[in-house]
């Protein structure tokens, strides 16, 4: 157990062998059952929303690009809407032993770093798949705005897919669901059970809340796979030392805590499959 600036706290090899595989067991099952009934897609994690793969560059550029900082992609011209930020595959897993198991190693990474943030939720992990080519470029988890309570009644909150129409929740028959008197007092009765869109939460536990903690596991043999290294953005006052190279996370089982609000990134997997289970955790903004 170290720390190093107090930017992350880690624990190497905490988990056995025996709880890495049963996460990813949980983990493939859940996205296995996912797939078969929305569809292979249903497993795709992109950011911005469904964007597209390569914008108006190759993927091959997209790759390259999400490499370099925030900065460097201005300095040569390269837009957001440009370029993709992240290829994997992901489930959500949300059983209680899994809480039960990692839940210890974040209380006492928040108290031995000296962050003492005071966070009282834990999202839904979500369980990463990198196969070779998969990466997630520069990026943060939160801390800087709030999950705002969402109304499903106006169309800019709801979420839309790759086609540009809105989500809507369905039952196993394919049925379109309403909300009942069971959401929010009955507010929204009879309306759609629209789908947020990012940055807003229909369950009270998140309201006006942000992510202060997050938490990544390896859950794979350093053996099996190539390349999907976790990387901190330190910030300029780290001078030359500002691209970290998480090293501690390579042994399976090893679990590193950061605040939310660190820029990092996992490089592209060149050969083999990465695992990985992230939580984030959530509390009031911060003052």
């Amino acid at each position: 157990m170290s720390i190093v600036d107090t930017n992350y706290y880690w624990f190497q090899s905490a988990l056995t062998d025996e709880q890495c595989n049963s996460i990813i067991e949980r983990g493939l099952s859940d996205m296995t059952l996912t797939e078969q009934k929305a569809g292979k897609k249903a497993t795709d994690a992109t950011t911005f929303d469904f964007r597209q793969k390569g914008g108006e560059i190759s993927n091959a550029g997209s790759v390259a690009a999400n490499n370099l900082t925030n900065e460097g992609r201005r300095r040569k011209g390269i837009k957001d809407e440009d370029i993709y930020v992240r290829d994997t595959k992901v489930g959500w897993l949300a059983d209680r032993w899994i809480y039960e198991l990692i839940h210890p190693f974040i209380h006492e990474a928040n108290k031995k770093a000296n962050w003492n943030f005071e966070w009282d939720f834990s999202e839904t992990c979500q369980f990463t798949v990198y196969h070779p080519g998969m990466f997630y470029a520069w990026h943060t988890d939160g801390g800087t705005r709030p999950y705002i309570p969402f109304d499903p009644t106006v169309k800019e909150q709801r979420r839309k897919d790759e086609k540009g129409e809105y989500v809507i929740v369905k039952n196993e028959e394919g049925k379109e669901l309403e909300f009942d008197e069971t959401y929010r007092d009955g507010k929204f009765k009879g309306v759609k059970r629209y789908v947020p869109a990012p940055g807003f939460v229909d369950n009270p536990n998140q309201f006006w809340k942000t992510r202060k903690l997050s938490v990544t596991v390896n859950l794979t043999n350093p053996k099996h796979y190539k390349g999907g290294d976790l990387k901190f953005d330190l910030g300029p006052h780290a001078g030359g030392k500002r691209y970290h190279l998480c090293k501690e996370i390579r042994p399976r089982g090893s679990i590193i805590v950061f605040p939310s609000f660190i820029h990092h990134q996992v490089t592209p997997v060149t050969q083999g499959t990465r695992y990985s289970l992230v939580i984030w955790n959530l509390g009031k903004m911060f003052k």
